[in-house]
This record gives structure tokens, sequence and C-alpha cells, in this order.
């Protein structure tokens, strides 16, 4: 085994954390005795319970493996195969999940292209169109993420005027809350203020980036339909046999503000990245900061060296911008020693000049 000390911290992504300490006590104090498989267990009910807690009683929820998984399962739920979803450019359902929405839920993607990776009804307007007309896909859904692949958040007014668009052409509204827990915690306000209060009719709620093993949850709202959830997920391969050891993390973390101070955490990481970064004269931030994603242009010269040692990706080639993840484990120290050697890195540079 790696001695701890020697264990390096990265930034590539909040999937490359471990695991909460409340989080494997709960998965172990789940390991005990017998109990019914596919979700008929008390963890399952209680955490049941914490969503309703924080959504309203009139929800239906669904958990499952991971994020692809929960925004097929959702996209499928809410869609049919002739219907489209429109979606940021950005998005991870469009980049990051291998084309899993077209071949499983059978839609189509209408990706937008944005300047910050979030939608706006100016922008999703211009595919609204060809209603009836059977040779073109049917819009059907408005996919945002909360956060944005950008690492910027919707305010609860942004999400309420895509909803209200929505509504108004007689599609859904779906969040892709891999990072939901960031966005919460940004804004200040409660799940209730930015998901049921804004119109939003289905949430994907993410565990695995904020301290969990695996696990995210398929919330469906306000009236979607949701009798067709427990057999789009079943036919999606999300189904846990044994389901409570899941459902068990998400009752820990939902359990008091434990998923919003992970989350306030890795923001305030990031903040202070980005704030020591900006001061570094060959680094330039290209995103506001909201959440716990650093997005900066550095010289293309120095990023190999850099990313080997800290285990970062380059976001653009073309521009050389460059993705800093941080996550509910990150420290300060960590933090402290990127920009360290971001800065020596550049200091060299211009030393051989």
């Amino acid at each position: 085994m790696t001695p701890a000390s020697d264990v390096r911290h990265t930034f590539g992504s909040d999937n490359h954390s471990g695991i909460h300490p409340r989080m494997l006590e709960a998965i172990a104090e789940a390991n005990t005795g017998h109990t019914h498989a596919y979700g008929d267990d008390k963890w399952t009910r209680e955490a049941t319970a914490r969503f309703q807690e924080l959504f309203g009683e009139n929800i239906d929820v669904a958990f499952t493996f991971n994020g692809t998984g929960a925004n097929v399962v959702a996209i499928a739920s809410l869609c049919r195969p002739w219907e489209s979803v429109i979606c940021a450019e950005t998005a991870h359902i469009n980049v990051d999940e291998c084309a899993a929405p077209e071949r499983v839920a059978g839609v189509k993607l209408l990706p937008v292209a944005t300047p910050d990776g979030k939608l706006t009804p100016e922008l999703v307007r211009p595919h609204l169109k060809g209603f009836g007309f059977e040779h073109h896909a049917q819009p059907r859904l408005i996919s945002v993420s909360q956060a944005s692949e950008y690492g910027t958040v919707y305010s609860p007014d942004e999400l309420r005027s895509l909803a209200d668009l929505a509504h108004t052409h007689g599609l859904l509204l779906h969040v892709d809350g891999a990072r939901f827990a960031n966005a919460v915690a940004s804004v200040g306000c409660s799940p209730k203020e930015m998901i049921l209060d804004t119109g939003v009719d289905a949430l994907t709620f993410g565990g695995t980036k904020n301290g969990m093993l695996c696990g995210e949850a398929v919330v469906l709202l306000h009236g979607a339909p949701s009798d067709v959830l427990a057999f789009v997920r079943k036919q999606c391969g999300q189904l846990a046999s044994k389901m409570r050891f899941v459902s068990a993390q998400f009752a820990a973390m939902l359990d008091g503000d434990l998923w919003l101070e992970l989350a306030r955490h890795a923001n305030a990481m990031a903040s202070r990245l980005a704030e020591s970064a900006s001061g570094v004269s060959c680094v330039r931030v290209t995103q506001e900061v909201q959440a716990n994603e650093v997005f900066a242009t550095l010289p293309p010269e120095v990023i190999p060296s850099l990313a080997e040692e800290f285990g970062f990706y380059v976001w653009d080639e073309s521009t050389a911008e460059v993705r800093w993840v941080t996550s509910w484990d990150t420290r300060p120290e960590d933090v402290d020693a990127l920009v360290a050697a971001v800065r020596e890195a550049c200091d060299q540079r211009a030393s051989m000049r």
C-alpha cells in the first residue's frame, strides 16, 4: 500500500477524490444481515424520505449507479424516440456520455453554442420549431447542467425563465445536477427554491462527485410522467440489486447539511485557487468561478509537466485552456502547491526568453 504521505492530490476531477468517511461508515452499517433486494429496504426508504424533505412529498425518486445512467434514465422517462433534447454544446450529455442518450434513449440532441456553458431563452428559442411536422424530431426537453460544464451556475430566476419557456411550448426542463450540491452552495438558496419553486420537471442529483463511492438519483417533480421510471431504470441497467449500499450513502449525505458542507468546502478551494492563480502573470482565468471548477489559459509549453504532476486536463488545446477541479477533500496546501508550481514554471519560461 502506498504511504499516505506519498499520495498526491490531483485537480483533474472531483471523481478523483476518495470516499468521505461518513459514507464508508454508512456502507459498513448497511452491511449487516440480509434484507430484500432492489430497494425494498429501510435504507432506501430513509434516503427517499430525505429527498422528500428537500423537494416535497409529491416526487418520484430512483437511485442509479452513475451520472450517465441517471441522465439516460431521466431522458428516456420523459422523451419518446422521435423527440429531441435541447442542451448546451458543452453539456455532459452531448460531449462526455459516448452518445448514450441517443443510443439508449433514442432521442436527438440539439446542441447550442454558449459563451459560458449556460442556456438562455434567447439561445433556446431558435430550436423551438417543427412542432407537429412529421419529418422533424419533436422538441420535448430542455436539459441544463447545474453547475454547468464551465463551472458557472444558474440562478433560480434563470432556471424559472427556462422552465416557463419550456412549459409554454409543451416541453419539460431537466437539470443535470452532477454538481448540484456545488450549485446550491454557491447560490445560497434551498434545493426547493432552486428546483421545485422554479418549475424544473426532472433533476439528476449527483452523489459521486460529492464524497460518495457511487450513486446518483433521478428525481421527477411537478407531475412529470413517473409511471415509466421504474421500468426505464431496469431496462437501462441501472437497478441495483443491493441498492441499500447506494441508498445508505444518500441517507448519510443528506442527514443534516453534510452534502452542503462538502460542496461549500470544494467551492471555497476553487475560489482560493482562482484568486491565487490570477496573480500569476502568465495565467488568465477564463470563466467566472462560481462552483468548484477553475478554467484558465497557460503557456502551452508549461502545461505537460504541470498536468503530469497535478493530474489535470487540457480543456481546449487550441487556446491552451485547462480545467482545475477541487473536491471535498482538497486542502489549502494542495491549492497553494499547484499555484506555486504554476508560478515557478512561468518564471522559468520568462527567464529563458
